[in-house]
């Protein structure tokens, strides 16, 4: 019985890992409506959950555009309620209703989705299912916390210093989702670094380290 139990198992191996540019494209095919609420992306996310939801608020926020005072912050909410549900071990999405109510029209969507898929299918050539023990309860939480940490900075109203924590965690996401922890651990580096470089600059040039981490953005870009 022992042995026809191990013949069956490896007959029958766990199905592989579907890239992102797939699962990406499944979800525009779920998509339906003229306007589509959070609450609807995230029903239609279903057990990609929290990290394929980071992902996509993330991705935008990656790019090295301005983002003005305000909307920053708007657009980091999402981000730090579910990096926090990481930390704290949360395996399904809880957003406040008033989050989960506001909409996008679904052609805004699908162009943001389509912009992020070329992207991700030059990305997936290096990802592989790899030092899987990142991606188990204990370390999920506290690279969650990590992406709280970096979530946090993308608030401060500087224009071009979300791009940093916003790749980090979009990274970390990635990894999430397919089982890669050397992406999870290059996204915390990225993130982490950031936030130390950051911290460093407040403490020994006070306010005016905005202005220089900004200029170096730009002289960098």
């Amino acid at each position: 019985m022992e042995k026809y139990d191990i013949v069956t198992f490896m007959s029958n191996p766990a199905p592989p890992i579907r890239s992102l540019s797939a699962l990406l494209q499944d979800l525009k095919k779920d998509l339906k409506g003229d306007n589509i609420s959070i609450n609807d992306l995230a029903t239609a996310l279903h057990e990609r959950g929290i990290a394929m939801l980071l992902l996509l608020f993330a991705a935008p926020m990656a790019l090295p555009i301005p983002v003005p005072p305000g909307i920053n912050i708007m657009l980091a909410t999402p981000l730090l309620l579910l990096t926090g549900q990481q930390a704290m071990g949360a395996r399904t999405i809880w957003l406040p209703q008033k989050i989960k109510q506001k909409s996008f029209a679904r052609v805004k969507l699908e162009n943001m989705i389509g912009g992020i898929i070329p992207w991700m299918k030059r990305l997936e050539v290096l990802l592989k299912p790899r030092l899987g023990w990142i991606t188990q309860d204990g370390p999920s939480r506290f690279f969650g916390l990590l992406g709280l940490v970096m979530a946090l900075t993308v608030c401060i109203p500087v224009p071009l210093t979300n791009t940093v924590p916003s790749f980090g965690i979009a990274l970390m996401s990635v990894g999430f989702i397919m089982r890669d922890g050397l992406a999870i651990m290059v996204g915390a580096l990225i993130g982490t670094a950031w936030v130390l470089m950051l911290t460093t600059a407040i403490i020994i040039f006070g306010p005016e380290a905005f202005d220089i981490v900004k200029e170096t953005i730009k002289s960098i870009l």
